[in-house]
């Protein structure tokens, strides 16, 4: 046994070391995009101006083309007021307007293909950023895991009856997390911003033709649009890691969740503790957090109850978790097989977090009658005492 400890040991000391060299290489990816992201910006800016300024003078040459024009056609017919050098100065001034106008309007066509090829580089450039900057939260997230103690690392691996099956069904819960925030980027604030790139570029072209009023209206509406599209970012982010859970604590946070649950779902709910809260270690809150997430998301699912509890107690040595709801119920043997032979992430992924943080959970249900889910979570002593 021995042995394995030890090969156990150099490989993630192994992957530690290239984790750690890869996390700077990120870093440096990440640094380099925001210095080209910045002059791609000023450049951006400059182009905004040049192409405002080549409008306006566009515009210009539109009318003094026109009176030359109508000056060349008053000089050419009335030969008795105007002489031959005056028609001819009137036709040179109107070529030379003309030639003028020709060069402005493709610089007018050159900036704005510049200013979309800008624009579309910018938009490319922090999408990279953003990558680069989830990569490397997650490359930190394992760096935690793997620079924790890696006995207990052993022990999870010893006590796993099917090592592989565990690995596989933690790489599809994270897929499928990254594909529901995918999902819901690209149907929230992605679309709501291509849509205000477009109102902007109507809003733009309503101030080329001094349409002042229909400018205020469709600002007042891009003003909520954006204030729409921040607070879905805001419950994007909310939902990644809801940051009061750092700063108050699960407690105050999961009163919060249970309080938008009720508001959201219609359903009435109780949340209570009993003993003296205490913090704990940032990451098993977190866990905590996200197993009553997944009950009351199951229930709300599955089960149609028209009341939902939740009961947290402290004790000196453990964290009791009691969700329990009185929807339709289930016969808890027959959807435990199907979870397992349909690779569900629902009770066997709850059930396989609590056994990551040594605890237990039991599952009281039948047809009609509900469902009670108890979990026992031990907690260090010294971390009570902190």
């Amino acid at each position: 046994m021995d042995y394995r400890i030890k090969d156990i040991d150099r490989v993630i000391r192994n992957a530690i070391d290239v984790m750690e060299d890869s996390k700077y290489q990120i870093f440096e990816i990440c640094e380099s995009a925001r210095k080209e992201l910045g002059a791609l910006g000023q450049e951006l800016e400059q182009v905004y101006k040049e192409t405002a300024e080549t409008i306006d003078k566009v515009d210009r040459l539109e009318l003094d083309f026109r009176r030359a024009r109508i000056r060349l056609t008053e000089v050419s017919r009335d030969f008795v007021r105007y002489k031959e050098e005056d028609i001819k100065s009137a036709y040179e001034k109107a070529t030379q307007i003309q030639l003028d106008l020709m060069v402005f309007r493709e610089k007018e066509a050159y900036l704005k293909a510049r200013r979309d090829d800008l624009q579309q580089r910018v938009k490319s450039v922090d999408l990279s950023i953003e990558r680069a900057e989830t990569i490397s939260s997650q490359v930190n997230v394992v760096l935690e895991y793997l620079s924790g103690d890696l006995n207990q690392i052993t022990r999870i691996l010893e006590s796993a009856k099917n090592r592989q099956v565990i690995g596989l069904k933690i790489i599809l819960a994270q897929e499928e997390e990254r594909k529901r925030i995918s999902r819901e980027i690209h149907d929230g604030p992605a679309q709501s911003l291509a849509n205000l790139v477009l109102r902007t570029e109507i809003a733009e072209r309503m101030l080329i033709k001094q349409e002042f009023r229909l400018v205020q209206d469709e600002l007042i509406d891009l003003k909520s649009q954006v204030r729409m599209g921040l607070e879905e970012i805001r419950k994007i982010i909310f939902n990644l890691r809801p940051m009061a859970l750092d700063d108050l604590g699960l407690v105050p946070t999961l009163r919060k969740y249970v309080q938008d649950f009720e508001e959201k779902a219609k359903i009435r709910t109780t949340f209570d503790t009993i003993g003296r809260e205490i913090r704990l270690p940032s990451a098993m809150e977190a866990a905590i957090y996200r197993l009553v997430q997944e009950a009351f998301t199951n229930a709300l699912k599955h089960a149609s109850p028209s009341f939902v509890s939740l009961e947290i107690t402290y004790q000196v040595q453990m964290v009791k978790i009691v969700i329990q709801d009185n929807g339709s119920g289930f016969h808890v043997d027959l959807v435990e097989a199907r979870a397992h032979d349909n690779s569900s992430f629902g009770l066997i992924g709850m059930r396989e977090r609590v056994e990551l943080l040594e605890g237990r959970m039991e599952i009281e249900s039948a047809i009609n009658e509900g469902t009670k889910i108890t979990i026992h979570i031990p907690i260090n002593a010294e971390v009570g005492k902190e």
